[in-house]
């Protein structure tokens, strides 16, 4: 008598729909279903089609490295960082910030032309009322074209060099030349001054910036709430922490000795990185994307 098997699929589908529905929640909040619907089923124009290289970076789980490598890197600009600390909730409300930046970018890259730009003036609404002074007596504002161009710099590198690490594919040179030009667009209707178009523009501009970065309290801050104690307990923690130490293994030496984090080559190698992709095959199969998942081992044939 063969053995009985049980079809396990029921099981399956539940923890699938289990950890979407706790992803959707972290990322999207309370208002997930209706920013879905809103941003997917309203008829109207649109910048970018599904044929455009910024749908499918966007879509990918890579962002969630990408969101978390961004969030380092732009915490070295002190002046940008302070603005941060003393007018945003991230430390008391770190996953309502998350929502609102997924939600920008999400209406901005699928949404109608008329929600993109309504998205646009509300951030800059927003923007204008971030203002202060700095240690040194120098007034600065959020609205800065400067600051804003440090901002979209910073995640720039951060989404394209995280997508090459752990996305399904390495995009071509043209693809990320394209990815460039198309956040460019949006970026500059956010108040952006000549946002790069090309990656070499993009690795230039962040080049550029460097003499005005540096650690800080607030720095050291995000760093240690992202990589030492984020607000997440029990499974969901160590998964958060397998996706910052995969953030950590793409930041480029400086950036690591700046906010003190330790370099480890082979580590990254041979440890992070592949832990790494394996929480993206993961995230990709709850979500609904199995693109890049192996084929399901076959039953052998009875006999």
């Amino acid at each position: 008598m063969p053995p009985l098997l049980l079809d396990p699929r029921p099981l399956i589908g539940r923890q699938r729909a289990g950890l979407a529905k706790m992803l959707r929640d972290r990322i999207g909040g309370e208002e997930f279903n209706a920013s879905h619907e809103r941003i997917w089923f309203t008829e109207g124009e649109r910048w970018f089609s599904e044929d455009d290289v910024i749908w499918r970076v966007h879509a990918d789980t890579s962002m969630f490295i990408g969101g978390i490598r961004a969030l380092l890197l732009q915490s070295l600009h002190p002046v940008a960082m302070q603005g941060v600390s003393e007018h945003s909730g991230y430390r008391g409300d770190p996953w309502g910030r998350l929502q609102n930046t997924s939600r920008y970018l999400a209406t901005t890259t699928y949404g109608t032309v008329e929600d993109a730009e309504r998205i646009i003036r509300v951030v800059q609404a927003i923007h204008r009322r971030v203002t202060g002074t700095t240690p040194a007596g120098r007034p600065y504002a959020a609205s800065d074209p400067h600051l804003l161009g440090w901002v979209h710099a910073a995640q720039v590198d951060s989404f394209v060099t995280s997508y090459q690490a752990f996305g399904p594919r390495r995009l071509a040179d043209a693809e990320v030349d394209a990815y460039v030009a198309q956040s460019g667009e949006v970026a500059q209707r956010l108040g952006v001054v000549d946002p790069p178009r090309t990656w070499e523009q993009a690795v230039a501009l962040l080049e550029r910036y460097r003499p005005e970065l540096r650690s800080t309290p607030a720095a050291r801050d995000v760093a240690a709430m992202l990589l030492r104690d984020p607000p997440l307990t029990g499974p969901a923690r160590l998964g958060f922490g397998v996706l910052a130490a995969g953030a950590v293994s793409t930041l480029p030496p400086w950036v690591r000795t700046t906010l003190l984090l330790p370099t480890l080559p082979t580590a990254d190698r041979l440890v992070v990185r592949p832990l790494a992709r394996s929480a993206m095959l993961t995230l990709r199969w709850a979500l609904g994307d199995t693109t890049d998942l192996p084929e399901p081992p076959q039953p052998a044939a009875a006999g």
